[in-house]
């Protein structure tokens, strides 16, 4: 019997206005994968996970979840079904503690209960947020700005994680240790998507890949399949 999917995409058409940001896009994610969306800016991997977040509605297709439709539900219903989405850019409270941006992501109901027990996890796991937890997050690294979205998303204890643009703004070694701890954290009970401006590194933790291209999938495969494509190293890596 064929696996049934986590997430599935299905046929998903997206506007911003009058442009036409998805054309009927289809992809799915199964559990425990790490899953990266690849293709150049505006092409519309941030306006998919917006989409699958429901940050921003759709025309036309579906978005399923655990077998659930979730299309066009509220982001705070999605939250509470198992979803956490790492927007582009991090997005704290700049003026709030470590802290207190790490509470706000623990809000809902299924994982409130264990809030205090998430922040203990959270700081053995990166511990300089336990050091800095009555720090403003405006104040921190761009490195720990990152562990701290990351670890704010996983407060909401998801089955599903979106990662935009995870190593934006920061240093190649950072990069690498911010991509280390993503595969770390991905597993039967923790299934990934990312988007990743370094093509190559993002495929590098993942089990497969998407291209996007003008709102529409252009190709997919295993990661592997994908890093030895030519066409894939042409556009993005200029080989």
């Amino acid at each position: 019997m064929k696996e049934t999917p986590l997430l599935q995409v299905q046929d998903v058409s997206a506007f911003y206005g009058d442009f036409h940001a998805l054309a009927g896009l289809t992809f799915e994610v199964y559990d425990g994968e790490v899953v990266a969306l690849l293709g150049s800016n505006g092409a519309g991997k941030t306006t998919l996970l917006r989409v699958i977040s429901g940050l921003l509605k759709t025309r036309a297709g579906t978005v399923h979840f655990l077998g659930r439709e979730i299309t066009n539900l509220a982001p705070d219903a999605i939250v509470e079904l198992g979803i956490a989405h790492v927007p582009e850019g991090r997005q704290l409270f700049a003026e709030m503690t470590v802290e207190e941006n790490l509470l706000l992501g623990s809000h809902i109901r299924r994982s409130r209960v264990r809030r205090r027990a998430n922040l203990e996890k959270f700081y053995a796991m990166f511990p300089v947020l336990g050091e800095r937890r009555k720090q403003m997050s405006g104040t921190l690294s761009g490195g720990e700005q990152q562990m701290l979205a990351i670890s704010r998303a996983l407060m909401s204890e998801p089955r599903l994680l979106l990662l935009d643009e995870p190593s934006l703004g920061l240093s190649p070694i950072v990069t690498e240790q911010m991509l280390a701890i993503v595969k770390s954290i991905a597993g039967p009970a923790l299934t990934v998507v990312i988007v990743e401006q370094k093509v190559i590194d993002g495929l590098e933790i993942s089990s497969r890949g998407y291209v996007i291209e003008d709102g529409r999938l252009v190709t997919k495969g295993s990661a592997e399949e994908l890093i030895r494509d030519p066409k894939i190293r042409e556009a993005y890596l200029g080989l």
